[in-house]
């Protein structure tokens, strides 16, 4: 995965091409059963935050009394905590484009499940309260700003009843330190479904208005019964939008059975079709792309394909060879890795897919 702390990533699809193989007959099957229809779910955009539940929780009052909507369309973008060679940013200067800022990233500590943030001294911020009221002001400007959890070297395990706590809490703790309004989900070394649904279950049961967004790779979203997707469906009740990263992964299975190469818009059209036709919502899948070609190590597209992919999955115009079954117009949209890699590229991606995200249906 791309979202290393040193230069271009070079992950080899050839991992990912052996797992798909070996997924290959079970997906099919279970699209087969689950037929090509989206199922419903309740409104993730529509949020309030509980903090009463988490001052009792925590024993101290959340830094911000509220959670920002999700727009009905939305545009998502990951901001670095790190220099890796992209422009290096604070906060505040993320486009206006985005509408979900994930925070790159909450990292493991000696506590199983538990996770922390740090602020690297390489993005120039003097002090945390620096960071915090950057996190309020774009949430003043109708954002939400999230903790993602993971990434590419991310190593955190939540494998039991004590880490699943753990996990909740420490997350929790995070969002009412900082004032995050909610957590992604990016975890590239294994999930376990039953116990990371537990963990999702209690933060939204101490944070009703959480946003959770989560971002597995391609062959993690092949079959209903793999353990991302199942823990998708699991909190789909209250599941924001996943945003699974369709590029450094080699070819994959569309959800007509054939398959199709990254880089192209019909893998971007086909492989959100396996989301719709596996049970997720339109509402809760978006479109994960590099924000430029130095982004990833191999599945770049060029904004005008994206907005391509959009168009198909949504109004049934300017498909490739894919064809979807029907019409998504409530798709919630796209996202970037990274605002920082897309200020390098001179906000291509924010201009032109952030624009167009906005004019959805």
């Amino acid at each position: 995965m791309v979202r290393a702390r040193s230069g271009r990533a070079a992950r080899s699809g050839r991992t990912a091409r052996r797992r798909a193989r070996t997924l290959a007959g079970l997906a099919a099957a279970a699209l087969t059963a689950a037929g090509v229809v989206a199922a419903g779910t309740a409104d993730a955009s529509e949020a309030t935050t509980t903090a009463t539940s988490a001052a009792s929780r925590t024993g101290h009052s959340p830094t911000v009394a509220r959670t920002a909507a999700v727009p009905k369309h939305a545009v998502t973008g990951y901001w670095q905590n790190f220099d890796n060679g992209a422009t290096v940013q604070k906060l505040k200067d993320v486009n206006d484009a985005y509408d979900i800022i994930a925070v790159s990233f909450a990292e493991a500590t000696g506590t199983p499940g538990a996770v922390d943030f740090h602020l690297d001294p390489a993005v120039g911020y003097g002090s945390a309260d620096a960071f915090k009221a950057d996190v309020k002001a774009k949430q003043a400007a109708g954002k939400s700003v999230i903790i993602s959890v993971g990434g590419e070297k991310g190593a955190v395990a939540v494998a039991d009843d004590a880490s699943a706590k753990n996990f909740a809490d420490s997350v929790g703790r995070l969002m009412d330190e900082y004032g995050f309004d909610g957590v992604d989900i990016d975890l590239e070394n294994g999930l376990n479904s039953t116990y990371m649904t537990k963990a999702l279950k209690a933060l939204h049961a101490a944070h009703s208005g959480v946003v959770v967004t989560m971002a597995p790779q391609t062959v993690d979203m092949q079959s209903p019964r793999n353990e991302y997707f199942k823990t998708a469906l699991a909190i789909k009740d209250f599941l924001t939008v996943v945003n699974m990263q369709y590029y450094n992964s080699g070819s994959m299975n569309g959800c007509d059975g054939k398959v199709y190469a990254q880089g192209t818009v019909d893998f971007l059209t086909s492989l959100a079709c396996v989301q719709l036709a596996g049970g997720l919502a339109p509402s809760q899948v978006g479109i994960g792309v590099p924000a430029s070609s130095r982004a990833a190590g191999g599945g770049y597209v060029a904004p005008s394909v994206v907005n391509a992919a959009l168009d198909c999955l949504t109004k049934g115009e300017h498909c490739g060879a894919f064809k979807p079954p029907k019409k998504y117009p409530e798709l919630r949209g796209a996202m970037a890795w990274s605002t920082n890699w897309d200020a390098a590229n001179g906000n291509a991606f924010a201009a032109q897919v952030g624009a167009h995200v906005h004019k959805l249906p």
